[in-house]
């Protein structure tokens, strides 16, 4: 099992409401717990042991991805009018430009191109994600102060 299979299992417990997963193989063992708000994920990611085949790996992902996929397909096709702003970067997403300074964005907010929408944290350095469009917030997909990942989205903006 690799890091983007896990990361991706990742994801899914997170979003799925599930208080706590535990995946055991052969010779991998997964524990993810996340609490009921969903902003905290904890992972207990066990060593494979280089003993066993590959191939016994790649078969539990696979069963896992289509209900992922299934279920994500109805809000797929109503977000698709939207744009998805991404994160361009790896590191900590913050909402706001310091803890005394009121939040960049709000849904509902009017953005236009050059705007700033958040500040992601990376290697102690704070870099300011503007906007690529214009249009208006209609959701915040990320909590103040979650990592986030490269390419993760972030924002969905209505253009009209």
């Amino acid at each position: 099992m690799d890091l983007k299979e896990i990361q991706n299992l990742i994801k899914f417990v997170a979003n799925s409401g599930v208080a706590e997963v535990k995946l055991e193989m052969d010779d991998v063992k997964i524990t993810i717990r996340t609490t009921l708000e969903g902003n905290v994920t904890e992972t207990t990611y066990v060593q494979q042991m280089p003993a066993q085949p590959v191939l016994q790996q790649a078969v539990a992902p696979q069963q896992i991805a289509p209900a992922a996929t299934s279920s994500e397909t109805p809000a797929a096709s109503e977000e698709s009018k939207y744009i998805t702003i991404k994160s361009p970067i790896i590191g900590t997403f913050y909402r706001k430009p310091s803890p005394d300074k009121s939040v960049f964005v709000e849904v509902g907010s009017t953005i236009a191109k050059g705007d700033v929408l958040c500040v992601i944290e990376a290697m102690k350095l704070f870099n300011e994600i503007e906007s690529e469009v214009s249009g208006k917030i209609v959701k915040i997909l990320v909590d103040d102060m979650s990592p986030v990942e490269f390419d993760q989205p972030l924002f969905l903006v209505d253009p009209s």
